[in-house]
Order: structure tokens, then sequence, then C-alpha cells
């Protein structure tokens, strides 16, 4: 019997791309097409020796692989869409595929809520690698402890990041609803993803047909400082484990200190004392994923002392408060943070690692929440954290429509009338040069989008370099 071939269409993705490798792994034949063939996802690629056809083409689909993947950024009208169609290639798509040759018959531990996964998912990856444990898992970034985004391994555990936006243009319904969860982590859900779910009842449904999943034998990890998550807990027909900082909960951090360069807490289960931890990571949002890593690990039977040597070793995931250089004392960190509450919580974060030194945010609203005005007022708040904000033009303005646009111009506004500095500047470029003229040494210059930004932080860094070494 010949090795199945499977073909992704948007290989370069960064999920594709690893599920690529992944079915490498196993063995199978796997080729692709896209048309932004470029690093890091086509070094990857090369190095695993995927063929990668440039451009879309229906040759590329002759011979007929035995299913064709479709990536949820390829629409109908792509050539190969339609070359698949007419003549009844057996497609699927990306989270299909985990679900039926990945996850189906482990122990799927899936990582939910609108901020956090990616670095908890990397998180609870480690402790349950240090735990002995060995899980295969997929991350939405790479995780510095293991350098890579997935593994393939023969354990009964997959850790998975469980992703709330549609799945293929011909399944508009969550990947998480694929990945059969038997634990469950349920950080936060706050409204997100508005140009799929116009309103937030639609949002809260998706996260309530997830809870849904759980089997009764399994576990909902609960993240009850959300108002939301609260609300959802009684849909679980499986036992729930409750954490939190500031509300009730079977897990607590509490005596929260950073010291060192580590993050210290103390963690209480039904009011008694669980253990002292240390983390690298800073802010009250780490140690939420924290919390919720270190209930997962208990109820997997994963010996606590382990579990604190995995948290104190955990050195987070990339783009995630990565510092991408220090030049004259001035610290340049890139992250990923977009919606308005992990801007915030990236900043309060900065501002206690970084305590007495100036903080300035730069941020180019990229998602399509990003750039609308329905959460004017929460960004307007979110920067208030920093002492300078400099906000970048919109991302493809176009596609969204202009009553219905974010104004950077009002949030810089917003910054002066509380005694701090505040513009908008509309390119990378721009903002690098006028930088020049009021960075100081010591400075924090936190850099936030989910995109390339146009190579700011190497523009920066360039820049810093020049000026600091006449």
């Amino acid at each position: 019997m010949s090795t199945p071939h499977y073909h992704l269409i948007g290989i370069c993705g960064t999920a594709m791309a690893s599920l690529a490798g992944m079915l490498k792994a196993k063995g199978f034949c796997v080729t692709g097409s896209d048309v932004n063939v470029y690093p890091p996802m086509s070094i990857l690629l090369e190095q695993l020796k995927i063929p990668v056809s440039q451009g879309f083409n229906p040759n590329n689909l002759d011979p007929a692989p035995d299913y064709v993947v479709i990536g949820n950024a390829i629409p109908r009208g792509n050539v190969e869409v339609e070359y698949t169609l007419n003549n009844k290639l057996r497609y699927v798509s990306m989270a299909e595929v985990l679900k039926e040759q990945f996850i189906r018959n482990r122990h799927s531990v899936v990582v939910a809520g609108t901020h956090g996964k990616t670095t908890t998912t990397s998180l609870m990856a480690w402790v349950m690698d240090v735990g002995g444990l060995n899980p295969s898992f997929l991350i939405g970034g790479i995780a510095e402890n293991f350098g890579v985004s997935f593994r393939v391994t023969d354990s009964n555990y997959f850790v998975i990041e469980g992703d709330e936006y549609d799945t293929a243009y011909f399944d508009k319904g969550p990947k998480f609803m694929h990945y059969l969860p038997t634990t469950a982590i349920v950080n936060n859900i706050e409204y997100d993803h508005v140009d799929i779910y116009f309103d937030f009842n639609l949002y809260k449904l998706a996260f309530r047909r997830f809870i849904n999943l759980i089997p009764s034998n399994g576990h909902l990890i609960a993240g009850v400082d959300s108002e939301v998550v609260q609300e959802l807990i009684p849909r679980a027909f499986c036992p729930v484990e409750s954490f939190a900082i500031d509300a009730p909960a079977r897990w607590q951090a509490k005596d929260i200190n950073y010291l060192d360069g580590k993050t210290h807490f103390t963690i209480f289960y039904d009011g008694k004392e669980y253990g002292k931890f240390n983390t690298s990571l800073v802010g009250n949002f780490n140690i939420r994923n924290s919390l919720a890593v270190i209930a997962t690990a208990e109820k997997l039977g994963i010996e606590k002392e382990k579990i604190k040597e995995a948290i104190a070793s955990f050195r987070s995931v990339k783009r995630r408060m990565e510092v991408r250089g220090v030049i004259a004392g001035i610290t340049v960190i890139d992250d990923f943070a977009h919606h308005p509450t992990a801007v915030k919580e990236t900043l309060l974060g900065a501002y206690e690692r970084y305590k007495g030194q100036r903080l300035i945010a730069i941020f180019e609203p990229r998602s399509l929440s990003a750039r609308r005005k329905q959460f004017q007022a929460a960004y307007e708040e979110a920067f208030l954290v920093a002492d300078i904000a400099i906000i970048a033009a919109l991302f493809e303005p176009h596609r969204v429509e202009p009553e219905n646009q974010l104004s950077p111009t009002e949030i810089a506004n917003k910054m002066i009338e509380q005694g701090k500095q505040g513009w908008s500047i509309p390119t990378a470029n721009e903002i690098v040069s006028h930088l020049e003229t009021i960075v100081k040494e010591g400075d924090v210059i936190m850099v936030m989008s989910n995109g390339g930004f146009d190579s700011i932080h190497e523009k920066l860094l360039s820049m810093l370099k020049n000026r600091f070494s006449k």
C-alpha cells in the first residue's frame, strides 16, 4: 500500500508549516504551495525536505494527492481550490487532520481563552516534558525551551493551542471544536475577532460549545478571574478546577513579588499552601497562565517538585516580551499583543520589570479587531500605562469602513490630555526617525504588533547603534 500523500494549500502559514512537519514526522508524503514563501517557515520546510511550489497552480495537484489540506486563509477562487472541487478530490481542514492523525485516542490537553494561549500551551508542554510525560504538541509560536512549534512523540499526550478563530472557508466553526479535549484550560474570555463574531454573545457561544465537548472523565481548568468563564462553568459535564488571583477559587496565587529578575509567588489549594514558585515571566497575566498549568499538571499526576522545576526553567515564547537588543541601556522588546487587554497587561508587565525606566509603547493596529473603533476607549486606557505612546497607521485600512475605524490620533490625544506624550505616526520608518530625536539612555521601547511591522525592530536597533556609537 502506498504512503498517503497530503498536499497543503497555504503551507507557509505558521500552523500549516507545523502541520506539514508533523505529517512528515509520521511518515506521510507531504507537498505544498503558497504565494508567500519566505523565512522563517520557508527555511523550516526546506530543512524538513518538504517540496513547496511558489504560487498556486492546478498542476501542483497532478497526480492527485490523497488529501488536499486547505488553510483557513485560502478562499474560494484560489485555482487549486477550484481544481480540487471540480475534480472531487478529498479535501480537509488543518484542524480535521490534527484530530484524526494526532489527537484521537490520546489524552488531549487543549488551551483556550482570549489571551495567553501560546505562552500557556508552551508552558504546559514544558511542565509535562519535565514531568516525564513526553507529550506531542502544536503551539502557535516558537517555544524557546524546545526551539520548535511542534513535536510528534509516541506518548499518550497531545498538547494544543485551542484557537477560537474559524477553521476553513468550508467550515466556519472554531478550530478548537475539532480537538477532542480531555483536559481543557479556559483562561479568560473577552470579546475578540469581531470580523467573524458579530457580537459578544456569539463569541461566548463558541466557548460554551467548547466546554460542552469535555467528557465526564475529563477536567475543565477554569480561570474565574474572568466573569464570563464563571458564567460558562455550569455548562461543563466534568469536574472543574478553578484558578484565580483576585476571585475565590480552588487554586490561588498570593504574595506575588518581582525580585532579582524573577517573579515569586505562593500557590494555595483549597485554602492550604501548596508551594512556593518562581518564574522568569512577569505580570499577573503570566501568573494566571502559570496557575492554570500548575492546576492541570497536578491533575495529570506530575510531581510537585517537577512542576516547580519546570515553572522556574521556562524560557517563554518568541515574540512574547522578547528582548531583541539592548544598546546604550535602551531595551528594544518585541511583543505579539494586539487586543487592548493584552496591550495593557503587557505594558504593566514591562512597567514592573523595568521599574523607574521610561516606557515607550509603539503599536501597529493590525488585526481586524485592532482596527475597529469599538475598542477605542479600551486602547486609550491601555496606553496610559506607558510614558510615551506612538500609534502607527492602520494596516490595510480599506478592509474596515471609514466610520468604523480606530483613530490613532485620538489615542495620542488621550495620552497628551493625561500629561503624557503621544503621537500618531503612520509608518515604521517615520516612527524610527521620530524616536531618534526623543530616545534617551535607559528607555524601554515596547513594540506591539501581530505582524512584521515593516521590520521596525531591526530598524530601531540599527538607528540606536548609529546614534549612540558616535
